[in-house]
């Protein structure tokens, strides 16, 4: 016949029966957040590359319009300076005309 074991002796065999199960849920939990980091670390550099992957991807964007919008400035410009001096050209000689008139006068 086996004995039959006394009270404080089925509560302390709970107990470190607890005590195990507590340990081993505390290590799953730490293990769990260890993953956790571990993850969100990489997420985040993977997004950090992302943008600056972006970045570089707007700068060169921005760049590449900002060169067309001086082009086309310029190309604005030496067309304007051109009509000038075509203008400019075809008033020359009543301009030439009109200054020996009035500097020696006949």
């Amino acid at each position: 016949m086996v004995p039959e074991k006394s009270l404080l002796q089925r509560i302390r065999e709970k107990e470190l029966e607890m005590s195990v199960r507590i340990e081993q849920i505390r290590r799953e939990a730490d293990q769990t957040i260890e993953q956790a980091k571990r993850e969100a670390t990489e997420l985040i550099a993977s997004y950090e590359r992302k943008a600056d992957a972006a970045a570089l991807d707007y700068e060169h964007i921005e760049k590449e319009r900002s060169r067309e919008e001086k082009d086309h400035l310029r190309a604005l410009g030496d067309a304007e300076a051109r009509a000038v001096k075509e203008k400019g050209e075809q008033n020359l000689a009543r301009a030439v005309e009109k200054i020996l008139r009035n500097v020696a006068p006949e």
